[in-house]
């Protein structure tokens, strides 16, 4: 098996000052996030929190250079983030797969548009072995479970060896079961790896078991409430009494 090579500086430091977005809805500006500050760590897991709609997804694309801010600073490692780039991966709540392509070939497709995919077959095979979907490469999407297409979607995200995996409710739509599941597999993954991750979830627990620190945003326009850090080592348990104090705190944050 070929292993997945491990950056020495695999996580990406992300800048984040006083950010500020809006939509434009009928020549009439909708504000989304306001005024937000943020620093993640190389190699930290992050998670954000807030009311459905708040802007947290909207930040993510904004993360991953899909489009640009209207006001603030936006940096990985110092440097402005400007565009799309492999080393900042966003994993999405759909798995988005091409059912035309085979799994293999879906999790290829990012190398194959670097244009290196000739030379470096091996790291598809190692994104789908962290993955444990080696005996399906040669399943089609409509093969696989809903599970097993969020992670070869995961692996899609991998097999770029990114810096910073930006994760937009990945396991949202998945049963209790499997998601349980794939939480305990992105940890692992994680710890592995070594990259910075960033997570939005509406799941307060599954931020617990997961995140070093949770931001907590407000309604719309988004703007950071509190910061809870989790000094837990992992793996965590639901049942924790330090997890469950934090989970009543957050909540009492969120006004629930």
């Amino acid at each position: 098996m070929v292993a997945l090579h491990k950056p020495q500086d695999a996580g990406l430091a992300l800048h984040i000052e006083g950010l500020s977005h809006a939509f434009h809805l009928d020549g009439e500006p909708l504000p989304v996030l306001d005024n937000v500050s943020l620093d993640v760590a190389p190699g930290e897991f992050v998670a954000l929190l807030g009311p459905s709609g708040c802007g947290k997804s909207t930040l993510l694309r904004l993360v991953a250079g899909l489009e640009p801010a209207d006001r603030g600073t936006l940096e990985g490692d110092g440097q402005a983030i400007t565009a799309p780039d492999p080393s900042r991966v966003v994993v999405f709540q759909d798995p988005t797969l091409y059912p035309w392509r085979r799994v293999w070939d879906n999790v290829a497709v990012g190398l194959e548009a670097q244009g290196v995919l000739k030379t470096q077959r091996g790291r598809v095979d190692a994104a789908l072995a962290k993955v444990h979907l080696s005996e399906f490469a040669r399943a089609w999407p409509r093969q696989l479970s809903g599970g097993m297409a969020q992670r070869v979607a995961l692996a899609r995200a991998l097999v770029n060896e990114p810096r910073l995996l930006i994760l937009d409710e990945p396991l949202g739509k998945l049963d209790s079961l499997t998601r349980i599941a794939m939480q305990k597999e992105l940890i692992e993954l994680w710890q592995r790896q070594g990259y910075t991750a960033l997570l939005v979830t509406h799941d307060v627990e599954e931020a617990l078991l997961l995140a070093n620190r949770i931001i907590v945003f407000s309604e719309r326009p988004a703007r950071v409430k509190s910061e809870i850090v989790v000094d837990r080592a992992y793996p965590r348990r639901r049942d924790d009494p330090y997890l469950v104090n934090l989970r009543t705190q957050i909540l009492q944050s969120l006004g629930l």
